[in-house]
């Protein structure tokens, strides 16, 4: 291919690239667990499988399993990766003897009693690479990991003919592990699979790989990451003097994956394998380095250490983009409302990242603590990150219109809100110059008192504390309905300590009517009639017309003649019917 070519080829897959996801390149802060390395198969490129004389223990023990998940876990790691050889009980006696001692029939087994001793004693998420497997493995390690994986490695079943890489390696034959991925998707496990290149294959048969790839994946959409990793030579292994692929072959082959399966699919390379390129691969976009471990090296590649996560982050600023960590599940398969988890997993996984999915940098959460857990940018380091940072062209004509007071698009709002790094400073810096064009140097507040008239709700919200109902009898304390004289009380009580205000929601009593709201209002009013009230959610005032048999606007009417002030933006929860039909499918829609 001519360099003309591959540049233009570099150029639209980067495109794609920053289409689906902008400035983040995204990495899995892991321990890696290797537990076992005996394996059936006789790679011709691999040190990772070794003879039973080779080793002590067959497979880890459980103390040693548990010993290194916490190290990870005390280094700040969220994803254990298990890692083995593929069906060693098949091969070696003392597999299956070890195995009899375990309790386990399989390695599968062990792997899934050891998956879950991880799950119930740390706070890591197992990935787990088990090798080729039936739809009854896969099934069962679902229930204890986040998401599994499988490289292909490719799809060429002459690198498994006499002589060649895979040669006496019945588990890489092709549609063996094919069959794996396909089953995967038909039990929707968010899945990890690539290429090894630089084995013997061509370029059109990459191309065929890719494209096998892409097939499963657009039949379930569940493979999370295509994995490009280049192929190392190692001593001591048949193709130790093979010779390696290029730069050029890691880039086109990395530029073809992103053209085929497009904006979204993450696309990886293993950082440790290419040490001083990382910039290059960027550009032939790439948006993840893949799990990087800050305690246990790479078992598959001991050769190449793992970046220091201070270097890689500035190695990725460098190219322009920010790097973000990750859970092994990536956003999308979280964010989605199919079950593409284990619902006990899922638990655990949400309570571990961000709104956008990413794994949370701290455990800072509203009302939890009274002190932020970082420093927000100053004025003088936010003017300085914006010179310094490339910004994209897109971010920085959205923060031109919204200081122009210009209409946001859909995309520009979820830029703006999914800014990090120097593009968080940015923002920060642009809301900052309009706050003091709109308000100078004034903050405003109210002094007003909350007034909850009751708890009791007939209604079933998921994420809901404050509600009593037939299912949390014996949960928040005792059930309330306040009469109006104590409502009035109240009132008069915050009159006499400086309120100007009194703030009122409550429950969905199945007793209230729109006749209740109205006398609430005229209760405040009589005990102080220069009180704002400031009240009703929208179910209350939806729940109120339709309990009078008025419309809302002639309902709205009312409230304001008895003495509604203003209506609270709060307790719209989320207004996206798709996410409303999960947190509260019974209240009122968007449109309601």
């Amino acid at each position: 291919m001519r360099k003309a070519d591959m540049r233009t080829m570099m150029q639209a897959a980067r495109g794609l690239r920053d289409q689906g996801h902008g400035s983040i390149v995204s990495y899995s802060r892991k321990v890696f667990i290797p537990l076992t390395r005996l394996c059936r198969d006789v790679c011709h490129y691999c040190t990772y499988a070794q003879a039973p004389r080779d080793i002590g223990n067959p497979y880890m023990s459980r103390d040693e399993v548990l010993t290194m998940a916490r190290a990870g876990e005390q280094a700040g790691c969220k994803e254990a990766l298990f890692t083995l050889g593929d069906k060693p009980e098949l091969r070696y006696r003392v597999a299956r003897e070890a195995l009899a001692e375990l309790g386990c029939e399989t390695t599968i087994d062990y792997v899934a009693q050891m998956a879950d001793l991880v799950l119930q004693e740390t706070t890591l998420l197992p990935h787990i690479n088990a090798g080729v497997m039936t739809g009854k493995d896969i099934a069962r390690l679902r229930k204890v990991s986040v998401s599994q994986g499988l490289m292909l490695e490719s799809a060429a079943t002459r690198l498994c003919e006499e002589g060649g890489p895979h040669d006496g390696s019945p588990d890489k034959q092709p549609q063996r592990r094919l069959d794996t991925i396909r089953l995967a998707g038909e039990l929707r496990v968010p899945f990890t699979s690539g290429l090894l290149i630089g084995i013997g294959e061509s370029r059109s048969e990459r191309l065929e790989s890719l494209h096998a790839l892409h097939d499963l994946h657009s039949q379930y959409g569940h493979i999370q990451e295509i994995i490009i990793q280049n192929f190392r030579a190692k001593p001591e292994t048949l193709m130790a003097n093979a010779t390696e692929p290029d730069l050029d072959e890691l880039q086109w082959t990395i530029a073809t994956a992103r053209l085929l399966f497009g904006s979204e699919m993450n696309i990886q390379v293993p950082p440790n394998l290419n040490t001083g390129d990382l910039q290059c691969l960027v550009d032939a976009g790439i948006n993840d380095w893949g799990g990087v471990s800050p305690v246990t090296p790479d078992f598959v590649n001991p050769e190449a250490s793992w970046p220091h996560l201070a270097s890689l982050a500035q190695q990725t600023a460098r190219a322009g983009k920010t790097l973000v960590e990750r859970l092994a599940v990536y956003p999308s398969y979280l964010h989605a409302t199919a079950d593409w988890v284990a619902p006990a997993v899922r638990s655990r996984a949400l309570r571990m990242i961000d709104s956008e999915g990413y794994a949370r940098s701290d455990t800072w959460s509203p009302g939890h603590t009274s002190q932020v857990p970082y420093d927000l940018p100053t004025r003088s380091r936010r003017a300085s990150a914006r010179r310094s940072a490339g910004l994209s062209d897109s971010l920085v004509e959205s923060l031109k219109r919204a200081q122009g007071g210009d209409e946001l698009s859909t995309s520009s709002i979820v830029e703006l809100f999914g800014a990090r790094g120097a593009s968080f400073a940015a923002v920060c810096e642009a809301a900052e110059a309009l706050r003091e064009v709109v308000n100078g140097n004034t903050v405003s507040y109210v002094v007003n008192r909350n007034i909850n008239y009751t708890n009791v709700c007939y209604f079933g919200c998921g994420f809901c504390a404050f509600s009593k109902g037939k299912h949390s009898e014996t949960l928040r304390g005792p059930s309330y309905d306040l009469e109006l004289e104590e409502i009035a009380r109240r009132t008069r009580e915050a009159q006499a300590r400086g309120a100007t205000e009194v703030c009122m929601q409550g429950g969905i009593h199945p007793q209230y009517t729109g006749q209740t709201y109205l006398e609430i209002c005229r209760a405040v009013k009589s005990a102080v009639p220069e009180m704002h009230v400031h009240a009703f959610s929208a179910l209350e005032i939806w729940q109120g017309a339709e309990t009078l048999g008025v419309s809302v606007a002639q309902f709205l009417e009312q409230l304001q003649a008895a003495g509604l002030d203003t209506l609270p933006g709060t307790a719209a929860e989320i207004l996206d019917d798709e996410i409303r039909a999960v947190i509260c499918s019974d209240k009122i829609n968007t449109q309601q």
